[in-house]
């Protein structure tokens, strides 16, 4: 597999101290933590004693419990229901029903269309924020099984709205992210991660970008100015790994796979220590494989 690597052969300024590299800004832990058990929805037999990890009889609160199943069935009705079929279907009394589906109507989480009831915009609001978490779980988790099972810390990073996001980091105790040392954003030009997210932008986007970052040493191996970056950029292998020595920090390798959905621009990356760097290149290709492998169940989630 062919690779862009962006090391210079020589560091043109003496070696300063070492720093270390990509930022954890997210981080799944090293083994997945088993979902948190829902709570019982009715409570035990009369004068049973309370089981641990259960609430007690008191503990619930009935109306919450009222409510809530009258949003469940509202939400299995797409064209709306009437406060009667609802009452019906939720086995509650109707003045029961019409006194919550005012309350509910009047916080927003339920709308009243000619007699019918509908989600409302609050209840929307929730389910979006429900999905997105959905997706970022699902990349979290992705991630942190390819560390565990590859030995490096993986990194998913995007180019949204004209910045280097980095959103997801997986690391271990024994496979640790590198800190950021200088602004992730503005060092796009020094670190695999920016190199490869800028080497997917069309020429203009690049070149705006560096007008808002521009390209300036952070450590002898760094690219010296815009142009030399641009040049760079220009000979990089379209969907090719970008590899990138001690540039960002001395004592750090990375390695950054493309990845392009639509016109979404983003990454995976992988770090390693320098005296490890014999391992970048394979571990690149194997991240690669996988991505390929896993690339179609990943799409739904990959704008996070």
């Amino acid at each position: 597999m062919a690779t862009v690597d962006t090391a210079s052969a020589e560091p043109h300024a003496p070696l300063a101290p070492p720093h270390s590299c990509t930022p954890p800004l997210q981080r799944p832990p090293s083994a997945g933590v088993p979902g948190q058990p829902r709570a019982a929805s009715l409570p035990g037999p009369p004068h049973s004693p309370d089981v641990p990890g259960q609430p007690s009889a008191a503990t619930l609160i009935g109306s919450v419990q009222r409510a809530m199943r009258l949003l469940e069935t509202v939400a299995a009705h797409e064209y709306g229901a009437p406060a009667k079929q609802l009452a019906r279907e939720t086995g509650l009394a109707l003045p029961t029903t019409y006194h919550l589906l005012r309350t509910l109507v009047h916080e927003g989480y339920l709308r009243r269309q000619k007699g019918l009831f509908f989600l409302g915009d609050a209840a929307e609001r929730l389910s979006s924020s429900g999905a997105q978490q959905k997706r970022r779980s699902t990349v979290a988790d992705t991630l942190a099984h390819w560390r565990d099972s590859i030995g490096v810390p993986v990194y998913y990073a995007m180019y949204r709205e004209g910045e280097i996001e980095v959103m997801c980091v997986a690391d271990s105790r024994e496979a640790p992210a590198v800190e950021e040392w200088a602004d992730f954003r503005e060092t796009g030009h020094a670190h695999a991660i920016g190199q490869c997210l800028l080497s997917q932008l069309d020429e203009d986007a690049r070149r705006d970008h560096l007008a808002r970052y521009p390209a300036q040493s952070i450590t002898p191996y760094t690219v010296r100015d815009n142009h030399a970056l641009l040049r760079r950029l220009a000979r990089m292998p379209r969907m090719e790994p970008v590899v990138e020595r001690q540039e960002y920090a001395l004592g750090t390798v990375c390695a950054a796979i493309p990845i392009t959905v639509g016109t979404t621009a983003a990454t995976m990356a992988i770090s390693l220590p320098a005296h490890q760097a014999d391992r970048l290149l394979p571990a690149a290709q194997r991240l690669q494989a996988e991505i390929g492998r896993h690339l179609g169940a990943l799409m739904p989630s990959i704008s996070i």
